[in-house]
């Protein structure tokens, strides 16, 4: 790839991650950050969102996400996100712990500790209206504990 094509994505994305990072999320860009992180959760709560530029993530996915978040009293331990297509390397690591999910992009998972215990594919977010999806959060946030 031209670096000049290569920085057009970077400016490109920063919206699109910003959305997540002002609400809270944590953005995890490599894979060696992935491995860190997953090390440290023990038994606790997190809530992955795998960002894309799709507009399914935009229109659906990150405000359904943010909504959950900032409307649940019931909120997972710890929020971050990857980026599909953009931080190759971190999402490729991240989806490894989503053992038995193929991968997708948008997408979300509710771990315990490393374990999946709640998956929200792409044909799960894609034509569904956004409170839908947050809904199917919510529902999720409660069942974790």
């Amino acid at each position: 790839m031209s670096m000049a094509y290569e920085e057009y994505m970077k400016q490109m994305v920063k919206p699109m991650r910003a959305e997540l990072v002002q609400a809270g999320f944590t953005e995890i860009t490599t894979a060696e950050e992935v491995d860190n992180f997953m090390n440290t959760v023990k038994d606790e709560t997190t809530l992955v969102v795998v960002n894309s530029v799709c507009g399914c993530a935009a229109g659906i996915a990150r405000p359904a996400a943010t909504q959950a978040v900032l409307n649940s009293a019931n909120k997972p331990d710890h929020i971050v996100t990857v980026f599909a297509g953009q931080d190759k390397d971190a999402t490729a690591k991240m989806r490894e712990y989503f053992t038995g999910y193929e991968p997708s992009s948008p997408s979300m998972a509710l771990l315990k500790g490393k374990e999946v215990i709640h998956f929200i594919p792409r044909h799960d977010i894609e034509g569904f209206p956004m409170e839908a999806v947050m809904e199917n959060l919510l529902t999720a946030f409660e069942e974790m504990k």
